[in-house]
């Protein structure tokens, strides 16, 4: 088995068994404290708001909805068919549509593009969980969707968030309980260094347009009961006009 494909089953077994319930994901936060506090970040670098918008990795569709009440068509999609079906159902009239793509399968990204024309392309929290030989395809892919006009917009866990997780993971009574599945069906997060990623970008043809740094908020609690929050990097890059 590849292991594109043995990650791609991951992801099934991940969200069959999820819980259906608003929050029962460690990283499902409320749009509000996620792609809400992205686009103000976003927004003043798109060259054209009426482009499709991407969310490239939309799990259950939670911030695809919100986008979607910003821009007038957005797509989501994922390599899970599973998160698909969830993005559907909680989205009956609509609001966006969704659709399977394994970002990293050679071409695909390419034969997207060319049924959309350039796009705009939300990427959170997608890269750090893609192997390392999958990094590099994967922002190929989302240079490929944006085309000369495009931006996209990434936000990944800083390199401090690595030590965080570290922590929860090793407790004496195991991971929190929004923690545990993500390691249990081997797909834990993986450490990228805060320098590669607009190397990576880079080195896609993409010039970086602005970073920073954002909390990254999750669903999860500590013990006694303050709020998991993770620090992120964020980065806004495009091809220079």
């Amino acid at each position: 088995m590849s292991v594109t494909q043995r990650y791609r089953e991951s992801w099934e077994g991940f969200w069959r068994e999820a819980p259906d319930s608003p929050g029962a994901v460690f990283w499902d936060a409320e749009p509000d404290v996620t792609a809400a506090a992205h686009l103000p970040l976003f927004a003043p670098h798109l060259l054209d708001t009426a482009l499709p918008l991407v969310d490239l990795g939309c799990g259950n569709g939670t911030q695809t909805r919100f986008l979607a009440d910003h821009f007038p068509h957005v797509l989501g999609v994922d390599l899970s068919e599973a998160a698909l079906d969830r993005a559907r159902r909680a989205d009956p009239g609509g609001r966006a549509g969704y659709r399977f793509l394994d970002a990293v399968e050679a071409g695909a990204a390419d034969a997207l593009h060319a049924e959309l024309g350039d796009a705009n392309v939300y990427v959170r929290g997608v890269l750090h969980q893609c192997g390392p030989e999958d990094r590099r395809p994967l922002v190929d892919a989302v240079a490929a969707l944006l085309g000369a006009r495009g931006r996209a917009f990434l936000v990944e866990p800083a390199e401090g968030a690595g030590a965080i997780l570290g922590g929860l993971a090793r407790r004496p009574e195991g991971p929190p309980a929004k923690l545990a599945p993500i390691f249990r069906h081997g797909i834990a997060p993986g450490a990228v260094p805060d320098a590669a990623v607009p190397d990576y970008l880079t080195a896609a043809g993409l010039t970086v347009l602005a970073l920073g740094r954002a909390p990254l908020a999750t669903t999860e609690h500590l013990p006694d009961g303050e709020p998991i929050v993770l620090p992120s990097q964020w980065v806004v890059a495009g091809r220079p006009i």
